[in-house]
């Protein structure tokens, strides 16, 4: 399903980048990650950059704020609501 897989991707970038060793479990889907300090922001433009290259969509800058995509959830919206909006476009 390609919710949990953009979840997955979110939360292995995440601890791969900023949590190493740490336990997925402990990285839920809303768990706050930039308010939190879990990114600061160079790793959160590192985690949109991958995102935009993994799933071939842009998110706009406007789209990157801390009251936008704070959490996996959240994060998980924006990508798959511009899945969504590319497959709209192609068709």
């Amino acid at each position: 399903m390609i919710v949990d897989d953009v979840k997955a991707s979110i939360r292995a970038f995440v601890l791969t980048s900023a949590l190493p060793g740490e336990s997925p479990d402990n990285v839920r889907d809303d768990t706050r990650l930039i308010s939190s300090g879990i990114l600061n922001s160079l790793g959160a433009l590192s985690l949109f950059s991958y995102l935009e290259e993994q799933f071939g969509v842009e998110i706009s800058e406007r789209e990157r704020g801390v009251d936008c995509c704070d959490r996996i959830d959240d994060i998980c919206r924006i990508v798959l609501r511009k899945l969504a909006s590319s497959a709209v476009s192609a068709s």
